[in-house]
């Protein structure tokens, strides 16, 4: 079993290289979903449904983001009404949310209702919130704190960012099963997402952290940012505001006290040689995802990383 943190679109990415190399049954993929929002009454997870549509096959390769060929009638309609337009639902992204809101109106758990999706879907992974519960992450600017999607959609991360935290963290609880997929995994990976607030969201909800400690599997992060600059998105800003260098220094910062093992880009793999010193695994390899074959190497990389660590352990007991 191999369990996946993960969050956005490099997250997508990484998660699609690995379900093409994996047996279904054996991929579980723990989602954040602190960038949840509420739009025209709906329940939207972006993120969830980003890995649900490129398991499904259906992700919008052009976007990253909702269904390949969709259309955005409903919008348009919306946008005529004088209606809040700014976060770009299309047609058939929207039947996932009703359907969504639907089950959680009904008393479905969000895990329940993710299966439930999936299920219909013709996907075999496991996919999983990481809790049932609101968690919110809001970004503090000089305007002061906004939404995620606010900050990243509908304001295009121009804001300066002051800092970043998280409402609802300290009071949820891991969504059923998510823990006891991490201690049980033959590897857990954390895939090259933005560690603020993408992983940051999931190791905020009381107990991740803990097991990702305390599972003897092998835990490797795939590292978003090459140099001192994302392969995508705000990550190296919001790393910044949180007082974490936007390098690879950061990214094991982030995920000090349970990483094993890092990969990074071929170009970092000097500065690599300074956290081995430290006591810390890295491995450099190419690991920009802008081809399908890019993403299976990644995924092959990062595998046989943990699944070698996974060798060397057994040899010593």
């Amino acid at each position: 079993m191999i369990t996946v943190l993960t969050g956005g679109t490099g997250g997508a990415k990484f998660v699609d290289g690995l379900s093409r190399l994996l047996p279904a049954e054996e991929l579980t993929i723990i989602v954040n979903t602190a960038d949840d929002y509420r739009w025209w009454g709906l329940q939207v997870s972006p993120d969830l449904d980003s890995i649900t549509y490129m398991l499904a096959g259906i992700l919008s390769s052009a976007r990253g983001w909702g269904v390949e060929g969709d259309t955005f009638h409903c919008l348009q309609t919306m946008q005529k009404l004088e209606q809040p337009a700014w976060f770009s639902v299309g047609d058939r992204d929207l039947a996932t949310h009703l359907v969504r809101t639907r089950l959680l109106a009904e008393g479905h758990r969000l895990s329940q209702a993710t299966e439930i999706i999936a299920g219909k879907l013709g996907i075999g992974a496991r996919i999983l919130p990481m809790t049932d519960d609101s968690v919110e992450t809001r970004i503090k600017t000089a305007e002061g704190e906004l939404g995620f999607q606010e900050y990243f959609v509908r304001r295009s991360c121009r804001d300066q960012v002051h800092g970043v935290r998280f409402v609802g963290d300290s009071r949820s609880r891991p969504a059923p099963g998510a823990l006891e997929a991490i201690t049980a995994a033959e590897a857990v990976l954390l895939a090259p997402s933005n560690p603020v607030t993408s992983i940051g969201p999931i190791l905020s909800v009381p107990g991740f952290s803990d097991a990702l400690a305390r599972t003897s599997a092998p835990v490797v992060a795939v590292s978003p940012i090459i140099g001192r600059t994302a392969v995508s998105g705000p990550a190296a800003n919001l790393m910044a505001a949180q007082g974490l260098e936007p390098s690879i220094v950061g990214v094991v910062d982030a995920y000090r006290g349970f990483l094993d093992m890092l990969l990074v880009h071929e170009s970092d793999a000097h500065a690599g040689r300074k956290l081995e010193r430290e006591g810390l695994e890295v491995h450099a390899a190419d690991i920009l995802m802008r081809t399908n074959q890019d993403r299976l190497r990644v995924a092959r990389s990062a595998l046989a990383l943990a699944r070698r660590n996974v060798v060397s352990t057994a040899e010593v007991e």
